[in-house]
């Protein structure tokens, strides 16, 4: 700030000097002479001094980008990574195809769960079977065989006896084979939707990692292109006019 104050003051007493009407032009002139010789160094050291202290007129504003941060972004969300590297053309794509396969996962799993309730509930009415504390293996294989006894039957003439259920805990008997054959095609619509949901998961982390692999191919291109630093340059001079005092020019340049 005190360097900016001197530089201030410097070029008032000139400005004034200028517009003294007392004084002739050729004292005028000389007095210029004298002013601008003891006062040139000492005005770009204060140029100088000001650059120092203004850290963005010398570092450039364009910095690389991070490969790291592009696969953090696109593993979040698909399609921030494209965004980060300045390149969203192909991001939204991603992002387009995440929010689907969100709302996809959401309908198979809603419909999953409700089927899943609704061929329980089917089971206790129609086959008297208690649905607390049951695994799934319990719930497939009510749909196959007709009462527990069938099932046991057939587990104790392959002589898999572990495999036998206990009547008082697993206890199922349809009232007819068309409700067992009803019961299989519920419990098999709610697994089929359940299948559809693990495809889904699989879909959003292939789009995530497919997102990351296009984001930091957009980030090299990127840092590839910055083959110039855009910086400021800070020039000052002294123009000497035939019949006028000197004067001072300041120039900004800012390159790519």
């Amino acid at each position: 700030m005190k360097n900016i104050i001197s530089l201030v003051v410097l070029m008032t007493s000139m400005i004034y000097s200028q517009t003294t009407p007392t004084k002739s032009l050729l004292e005028l002139r000389q007095l210029s002479a004298v002013s601008v010789q003891q006062s040139a160094f000492s005005i770009e050291d204060q140029v100088s001094s000001i650059k120092n202290q203004i850290p963005g007129i010398q570092n450039p504003l364009n910095e690389k980008k991070n490969p790291g941060l592009a696969i953090l972004y696109s593993m979040l969300l698909p399609g921030m990574g494209e965004l980060y590297a300045n390149d969203y053309s192909s991001g939204k794509y991603f992002t387009i195809a995440d929010g689907v396969l969100w709302g996809v996962f959401a309908g198979f799993d809603i419909y999953a769960k409700n089927q899943e309730d609704n061929y329980k509930s089917f089971a206790q009415s129609n086959a008297g079977a208690g649905i607390n504390g049951k695994d799934a293996a319990y719930f497939a294989n009510i749909g196959i065989y007709s009462s527990v006894d069938a099932y046991n039957t057939e587990k104790e003439l392959n002589r898999n006896f572990e495999g036998t259920y206990n009547p008082s805990t697993h206890y199922w008997n349809w009232k007819s084979d068309a409700h067992r054959k009803e019961y299989r095609n519920i419990w098999t619509s709610s697994e089929s939707a359940y299948n559809n949901v693990r495809f889904v998961v699989g879909a959003l982390v292939l789009n995530r990692v497919i997102s990351a692999i296009n984001a930091v191919r957009l980030v090299s291109a990127y840092n590839k292109n910055l083959t110039q630093e855009m910086s400021w340059n800070v020039s000052m001079g002294v123009v000497n006019h035939p019949n006028l005092p000197p004067s001072l020019t300041f120039n900004f340049v800012k390159t790519f």
